[in-house]
């Protein structure tokens, strides 16, 4: 019976992801024919898919005119993309574990140096990687006469070093900050201390015992890392104009090639990660500490503590240097945005033609950097820092509003996930859940964004830009929700098996009690960094979409024989992202180096926040802050010794019994 369990709870945790991917692949369409808001066509259009979808007749894609099958189409580039997907794996991982060790036998502030590399690093959008080795390829063949690699696809042939390369910069950094968190952990577990005291090297120690204790973590760290990589591939596979799995999904785009796609994508992944788990960890029994059913309503959890609490700890927060760098950062760009909108009359300058003293025209867009426009401006004629500023207002507030609602949300519903559900529940949504980190995040955003943002004002919009925004931030917010609600929820989950939880459990205190006084003070950290991590996110994601000409609040496209290129309405960071590879391949550097440097300072802002959160929480607990041990003020107290005073003594008079 024990081992029956196990193929019956793989087949149906992977039922229900099939059912959540056919339910986005009908999206598209359907927003498209029957509204946004017509929930009831919604589901009519989704039972009808399901019996479409369930006839292998109908598995056939169209291209160029010409009707195939399915398979015979789309599985020699699916077998491609994996291939880069497994080189850049483990390029990333092979690159990480190397440096990972070499970063434990270094002194610690060569390590510090390495780190804060790292994370520079990581604030470069992974698109600008592809076009730097691109750039990087030409200047070394037209200089040297040496080709590297082939940085592009031609025909039939296929590249595979250049993306695999480009791939896996990103895994590469989040598996080696991964491994040298993880690592250093188990350095300070007894066992490490024992094998130390019997005179083992450190190699040894390494090889024989660290690295076999991390290696599940680093297997359920994975996860993370892997999303990532697929979101990456759909942008990695445009740049490099690859044949892959993305390009066909784009060229078919019916619910029919959709579902099969990402099913084909999700498959492997599924079955690798959940195999594992559902065999090496058996479903737990109930906890022996079960949360009580008490009397509160679900309308009482209200939100005015949550937001006391956080108002609070940012106060007590500002106080660190790195947070309020970060924070003055943010919304002194925010403030600014709003106050250039306002008080000037002509916020975003546009020049079409530059003309000297006689009336001859000397300049055509895009004009390079010069007096009126410092950094230039774009294929328009717009003055590219009056669009970075303009813009700051949308992108960063957008993004600052989705990853609230995602940690706020998640909150919330981790309050219910913790105190309502079973341990058997929580085991169904876990896996439910795990089943998104297999579907690439830009990729589905592109699919449920472009029939609502794509549009000709000429014909007018279907929907007003204030619909289009708070749809835009509706999707963002609910794809990632399920992943921050079960994160949220097994910290709670964590956090309540202290003892000082567990004892207050036993004294009778309700589950509201619990939350605000014992549970969230403890948690309220960790939704800073869980909301920096989310902000950067939405950052990452407006520019993928940006490459693909999904700008925030919609996108302008105009109609005629030579028509202009798509542009934003809104003027937000990511409609200058767009132009990015021919800016680079043309030589104007300026239109795409000033916006990169607005994503970096932002994501860096914002990293320094979450890392002075870091460093505060860490002061509670007494581990070492910038490699230095946390100095703590002492009072100074007289030592008080044992020897008695004359004032001591007190003179008894001796007396003499007698029996």
């Amino acid at each position: 019976m024990k081992y029956l369990k196990f193929p019956i709870r793989f087949i149906f945790y992977y039922i229900l992801g099939l059912i959540g991917i056919l339910a986005v692949s009908i999206a598209p369409e359907v927003f498209k024919e029957r509204g946004l808001y017509n929930v009831v066509g919604y589901l009519e259009e989704f039972i009808k898919f399901i019996f479409v979808f369930m006839d292998g007749a109908n598995w056939s894609y169209s291209y160029k005119g010409i009707t195939v099958n399915f398979l015979d189409m789309l599985w020699g580039p699916y077998l491609y993309s994996l291939q880069i997907i497994g080189g850049a794996l483990g390029i990333g991982l092979g690159i990480a574990f190397i440096l990972t060790v070499f970063t434990v036998f270094l002194p610690r502030p060569i390590t510090s140096v390495l780190k804060k590399a790292l994370n520079l690093l990581e604030t470069v959008p992974d698109l600008m990687f592809a076009f730097m080795l691109q750039l990087m390829i030409v200047y070394v063949f037209k200089y040297f006469g040496v080709e590297l690699m082939n940085f592009t696809e031609f025909g039939e042939e296929k590249i595979f070093l250049a993306p695999m390369i480009t791939l896996s910069i990103i895994p590469m950094i989040s598996f080696f900050r991964i491994l040298i968190f993880i690592m250093e952990e188990e350095l300070l577990k007894p066992h490490i201390e024992f094998a130390q005291s019997k005179g083992m090297s450190k190699g040894r120690i390494l090889f024989s015992h660290v690295l076999k204790n991390i290696s599940p973590s680093l297997f359920y760290h994975g996860k993370l890392i892997i999303w990532g990589m697929l979101s990456s591939l759909f942008i990695i596979e445009t740049i490099f104009n690859m044949r892959g799995i993305t390009y066909y999904i784009i060229q078919d785009f019916r619910p029919m090639v959709i579902a099969i796609s990402l099913i084909m994508i999700y498959t492997p992944f599924f079955i690798v990660y959940q195999g594992v788990y559902l065999w090496i960890n058996h479903e737990s029994s109930e906890d022996h500490a079960k949360y009580k059913r008490d009397k509160t309503k679900w309308t009482e959890w209200k939100i005015w503590g949550f937001l006391s609490t956080i108002r609070r700890l940012w106060w007590q927060h500002m106080h660190n240097g790195k947070f309020a760098t970060g924070f003055t950062v943010i919304f002194g760009l925010i403030a600014v945005s709003f106050l250039y909108s306002t008080l000037k009359e002509e916020p975003i300058k546009q020049i079409q033609f530059m003309k000297n003293d006689e009336g001859r025209i000397i300049s055509a867009p895009p004009h390079k950097p010069f007096g009126d426009m410092i950094l230039g401006s774009d294929f328009f004629g717009y003055s590219i820092l009056d669009q970075l500023i303009v813009g700051a207002k949308y992108t960063l507030l957008f993004a600052l509003i989705v990853a609230s609602l995602r940690v706020v949300g998640g909150f919330y519903l981790g309050i219910a996930y913790h105190f309502h559900l079973k341990e058997s529940r929580k085991n169904w949504l876990d896996r439910m859940v795990d089943s998104i980190h297999f579907l690439p995040l830009s990729l589905i955003a592109y699919l449920l964004l472009r029939p609502v943002l794509w549009g000709l004002p000429v014909l007018g919009w279907d929907h007003s830009i204030f619909e289009r925004l708070v749809f835009e931030a509706v999707v963002l917010t609910i794809l990632v929700l399920p992943l921050t609600t079960v994160l949220i929820g097994n910290e709670l989950k964590l956090i309540g098996k202290q003892d000082f939880v567990l004892s207050a459990k036993l004294l009778g205190g309700s589950n509201k009690h619990l939350l605000w006084t014992h549970l969230f003070p403890h948690l309220a950290p960790r939704l800073f960094i869980i909301w920096g991590q989310q902000f950067i996110q939405t950052l990452l994601i407006l520019v993928h979409l940006g490459l693909f000409h999904l700008f925030l609040g919609g996108t302008i496209i105009t109609g005629g024989l030579v028509p202009d290129p798509p542009k934003s309405g809104t003027f937000e960071w990511s409609g200058l992202i767009s132009s990015t590879k021919n800016s680079l391949m043309t030589g104007k550097y300026w239109i795409v180096i000033a916006p990169l440097v607005a994503f970096m300072i932002a994501i860096i802002a914002m990293q320094l926040i979450v890392q002075g959160v870091k460093e505060i929480q860490q002061t509670k607990v007494g581990v070492l802050v910038n490699d230095k041990p946390i100095k703590t003020k002492r009072k100074t107290v007289k030592k008080k010794t044992n020897r008695p005073a004359v004032e001591d003594f007190q003179l008894v008079r001796q007396q003499t019994f007698k029996g």
